[in-house]
């Protein structure tokens, strides 16, 4: 799977926006041309933030929708369906940046439980742990946004698939990596 060059990266940046003013705001016309990287299936997540803050962020970790439709379903999620928010209004859209993250396909972590903080990147490895029937994801910016370490990072991933902390010690709970390509408004 090919990286998305800079030029490409801003481009989905504004068709997350375009999506946006189209759904919530005033209808501002139709996506501009894309490239043809924008019809491969990319795992996407779309991430809103106001004055700093987390508005909303969705997304899909696997490649199962071509990067514009998922690009554009991300978007509206992000806005209207993040359960911890209320659905974004359009007045303030002007207020909020947007980030895309191009993910890699998750790749189960090829380490012994005790081993798992040592095999992982902080700042380049994004994680999911699966277990119990549940799951949790956060991005590879998360832990540096919040100066974690990878042991916090492995633990705040479980607390967020609703998991106990400390659960990524468990041989029957799954930890993925993914890498993701990360592209945002100035």
């Amino acid at each position: 799977m090919h990286a998305l060059t800079d030029e490409e990266g801003a481009l989905a940046v504004r068709v997350a926006r375009r999506v946006l003013e189209n759904h919530i705001g005033s209808p501002c016309g139709d996506l501009p041309a894309l490239p043809p990287i924008f019809s491969q299936k990319r795992g996407v997540f779309v991430t809103l933030t106001r004055d700093g803050e987390l508005r909303g962020c969705i997304g899909f970790p696997y490649p199962t929708l071509p990067l514009t439709e998922a690009l554009s379903d991300a978007a509206i999620s992000a806005a209207t369906r993040d359960p911890r928010f209320p659905p974004v209004r359009a007045p303030e859209l002007p207020l909020l940046r947007i980030e895309v993250t191009i993910l890699t396909i998750p790749e189960p972590l090829a380490a012994a439980p005790e081993a798992r903080p040592a095999a992982i990147e902080v700042g380049k490895h994004g994680l999911i742990v699966r277990g119990y029937g549940r799951s949790g994801l956060l991005l590879p910016q998360v832990p540096v946004e919040w100066g974690w370490d990878s042991t916090e990072f492995l633990d705040h991933t479980c607390l967020k698939a609703g998991l106990p902390a400390g659960c990524w010690k468990r041989k029957d709970v799954e930890i993925f990596t993914f890498e993701g390509q990360i592209f945002g408004e100035e």
